[in-house]
């Protein structure tokens, strides 16, 4: 079978298509015959900064079909349309090849209708995602329709895959959502995707556009740029509020201490590989679930522009990743 390998970490010139032979799923595993590869910001940085014990296939989201099952898992599974997470993680074996095998709970059923380009873009986005959003004190463990109703929910970098995906969950369980943008482009992604309100940073005093829309201040923000907003998430935070962040813009972040002490503010980093698993499993069976109702999209007119490569062009789809193209780049393995 075709698959993109590297066996030392390095630009995206290291990764090759190599030949392997085709794996056989273990106990508790099933084997995957790949659609379509999601690539995300840690694929390339892992390939870009960690050196490989042994041959690596990069990329952990995707989606397929299950052509085989190993001990231990019902053989109904076999045929079954499934999206695919944390494929690479820990593993040897990512989802940039034309069969993969893998644990059966991380390839989770898809959907009726819902494509392979929607299951590729799922995985760590939309489990980051949930994950920022169900870690305010008294909030939600794993979210639902009308689960945030009456919050309020900020998501910085509205255009992002992430926040796209925070955007999405947070309107199907019912918040109201703002997302700060850098441009009238962005803002127009971020609306696609169902926020109620944009605040364009770069033409417009954020802190006050904010409070105007949100007089009580926000509940919930979705932060992918700490170091440059900590101090814009510290003016708009409702007491008890939280700033969930899931990237790192700088190498340390100030936060306001006295805003902070006296509203009772709380900072929470999210990193969805180290995320506890009753967490991981609330979010995989949420994420699932707003896939069934329709309200996970992918797509221009969905807020997610999609950028595609074929398998042997992997090195790129990386490059336009690392490039922070606008939107989800997904690898075509198999027609």
């Amino acid at each position: 079978m075709k698959a993109i390998t590297y066996t030392g970490n390095g630009p995206s010139s290291v990764l090759a298509l190599t030949e392997r032979p085709l794996p056989a799923p273990g106990e508790g595993e099933v084997r995957v015959a790949v659609r379509v590869s999601g690539v995300n910001p840690t694929d390339w940085k892992a390939r870009a900064n960690t050196a490989p014990r042994t041959e690596q296939v990069p990329n952990q989201d995707g989606s397929g079909v299950v052509d085989a099952v190993g001990p231990g898992v019902d053989e109904a599974r076999i045929g079954e349309r499934v999206w695919l997470w944390e494929a690479a993680w820990q593993r040897e074996n990512g989802t940039a090849q034309e069969y993969v095998t893998l644990p059966a709970r991380q390839a989770v059923p898809l959907s009726e209708g819902a494509s392979f380009d929607l299951g590729a873009s799922l995985g760590i986005p939309a489990l980051t995602a949930h994950r920022t959003l169900t870690v305010a004190d008294g909030g939600p463990a794993r979210l639902a329709p009308g689960a945030l109703s009456g919050v309020t929910v900020l998501v910085a970098g509205g255009a992002g895959a992430v926040g796209n995906a925070a955007i999405q969950l947070a309107r199907w369980a019912g918040a109201t959502v703002l997302s700060t943008v850098s441009s009238p482009r962005k803002a127009a992604l971020a609306t696609a995707a169902g926020a109620h309100h944009t605040v364009d940073y770069r033409t417009q005093d954020a802190a006050a556009a904010i409070r105007d829309l949100a007089p009580d201040g926000v509940h919930i923000v979705v932060e992918v740029a700490p170091g440059a907003n900590a101090a814009l998430d510290a003016a708009v935070l409702a007491p008890g509020g939280v700033v969930a962040f899931y990237a790192q813009d700088a190498g340390t972040v100030a936060v306001p201490p006295w805003p902070s002490m006296s509203r009772n503010l709380r900072w929470q980093g999210v990193l969805v590989y180290t995320v506890p698993a009753a967490a991981k499993d609330d979010a995989v069976a949420a994420v699932a679930a707003a896939v069934a109702d329709g309200a996970f999209r992918v797509g221009e007119d969905a807020g997610l522009p999609l950028h595609r490569f074929p398998l042997e062009r992997t090195a790129d789809a990386h490059d336009a990743v690392e490039g922070n193209a606008i939107g989800k780049v997904l690898v075509d393995v198999a027609p």
